[in-house]
């Protein structure tokens, strides 16, 4: 792992498969933009931060997903820092059962052993109304792009770098990836569109990139989730099951499913673009031998 300088005090930490930003408010404090993957990113994150003397005044949350609230809570009882991130996505890790409801296809015991470490009261709710915050004496310009996760932000410095989180992919992501995952695809669709108006000097992707113009990227995120969509919707063939749906993209994806995890893990991202195609109205939900299918509409 290496510390990338973008501007002004805005800095990166460059992880294998992720782009962790910090703001550095003096020699000796930052301010981390989400905080990556416990099991994968606090012992690298723990030693730098210790090598270059520094400690975490503040954390800002673009949004509540394991791989950027994963160190929040050891962080704050390590430095006693506050936390700030959006109201609804703060609600989500406010308690086990809160992450039980959004994990629904988890039993309890699953939730408590590997999302367990998520559990964190946010010290500052950022409002769906707010375009400017000011977080440890530090303005942060905040734009508001839901659907990856329920209430996602993306945030810009005083160093007119804006941190997009997860509301884009990288191309290295899109080359690799077999389906990328959105709460609610057809606001992460706009909300891309939304990022077409955005004007910054820099722009950081969680997965991952640092850019000075992503209008291409835009467009080729936005093609790139409709275009599995519509991947989806040539394998509805006949009226299916969602289970049956998801056979056979695996097979057509060639997406391993090795573990009942992977299993569970694949059946979100799939249920997004399921749930896309019916709200645009390209497929219905029927009632066929006591079994809820889906199937094409016709035009």
């Amino acid at each position: 792992m290496k510390s990338i300088h973008v501007a002004g005090n805005t800095y990166v930490l460059d992880f294998p498969v992720l782009h962790l930003p910090y703001y550095k408010k003096s020699e000796t404090e930052i301010i981390l933009l989400d905080t990556g993957l416990k099991r994968e990113h606090e012992a690298a994150l723990l030693s730098f931060l210790e090598e270059e003397n520094l400690t975490v005044s503040g954390i800002l949350c673009t949004h509540a997903h394991i791989d950027h609230v994963g160190n929040a809570a050891w962080l704050k009882e390590k430095y006693g820092c506050p936390i700030a991130m959006p109201k609804v996505e703060a609600e989500i890790v406010s308690s086990l059962l809160n992450l039980k409801i959004f994990y629904g296809t988890y039993p309890m015991n699953r939730i408590r052993d590997h999302f367990g470490h998520m559990v964190i009261k946010a010290d500052r709710f950022i409002e769906e109304t707010e375009t400017e915050i000011l977080f440890q004496g530090v303005p942060f310009s905040i734009i508001h792009t839901p659907g990856h996760s329920a209430g996602h932000i993306a945030i810009t410095t005083p160093d007119d770098v804006t941190y997009i989180g997860d509301a884009l992919i990288g191309e290295e992501v899109m080359r690799s990836s077999k389906l990328p995952y959105a709460h609610i695809l057809s606001k992460d669709l706009m909300s891309k569109m939304k990022l077409y108006h955005v004007r910054s000097s820099w722009y950081i992707l969680a997965h991952k990139g640092i850019y000075t113009d992503i209008k291409d990227l835009i467009t080729d995120n936005i093609y790139f989730y409709k275009n599995r969509a519509e991947e989806i919707l040539k394998v509805i063939e006949k009226p299916m099951t969602f289970e049956d749906i998801l056979k056979s993209l695996s097979r057509s994806m060639r997406i391993c499913i090795t573990t009942p995890f992977k299993y569970i893990a694949v059946e979100r991202m799939l249920r997004c673009y399921i749930e896309y195609l019916e709200e645009t109205g390209k497929i219905t939900l029927v009632l066929e031998e006591d079994f809820l299918k889906y199937t094409k509409t016709s035009h």
